[in-house]
């Protein structure tokens, strides 16, 4: 049987049950809690007890409480997959969006998420689908405008003038969106 790693010396049990008290996580709270009663005399196994955990977990919440504090007990959230681009390509995605194709060198005529697909394998040798290429234009605050269907009375003439005018690109910058807390 190993020996038990000791608590950090600048807390105490009556601090941490102070700081579970004001805690506004119930797993940090419980967390301190179990440590409270290590720092307080009692046995690891009962320390299990009060947190509803093995001897393993506590030895964990030890490891972590030593190493960050009463902040390394709240529950961290999962960093998840890495992105397929980095930094410099996000960049570069974002230039060739917003400046648009150009037909004689791209072929296109407009942007299309195939055809982003496609450049950034030629660019960069990133094999990616449409919808997370999708999903980094979002994210770089892009979002994608379609075009209206046709209405069987439309004017021709006013359609014929509005084709004379500058076409804008298909994906066009939008403002960032601002999510309000509700109380």
């Amino acid at each position: 049987m190993g020996l038990a790693i000791d608590l950090r010396a600048d807390y105490d049990g009556a601090a941490l049950r102070r700081l579970a008290r004001a805690s506004k996580s119930a797993n940090q709270a419980r967390r301190l809690l179990a440590l409270a009663e290590i720092y307080d005399g009692a046995s690891r196994t009962a320390a299990a007890r009060v947190g509803g955990v093995g001897l393993q977990i506590v030895r964990d919440w030890v490891e972590r409480f030593n190493d960050r504090g009463p902040d390394g007990l709240l529950d961290g959230k999962a960093p998840g997959r890495q992105s397929l681009l980095n930094d410099t390509q996000r960049e570069a995605l974002a230039a060739i969006v917003e400046s648009g194709p150009i037909p004689a060198i791209h072929g296109v005529v407009r942007w299309r998420l195939i055809d982003l697909v496609q450049w950034l394998h030629d660019e960069f040798a990133v094999s990616l689908d449409e919808t997370t290429v999708g999903r980094e234009l979002k994210r770089l605050g892009y979002v994608k405008l379609t075009a209206r269907p046709r209405h069987h009375a439309q004017n021709e003439h006013a359609l014929e003038a509005f084709k004379k005018g500058a076409l804008l690109p298909n994906w066009q910058k939008s403002e960032p969106v601002s999510r309000r807390v509700h109380p």
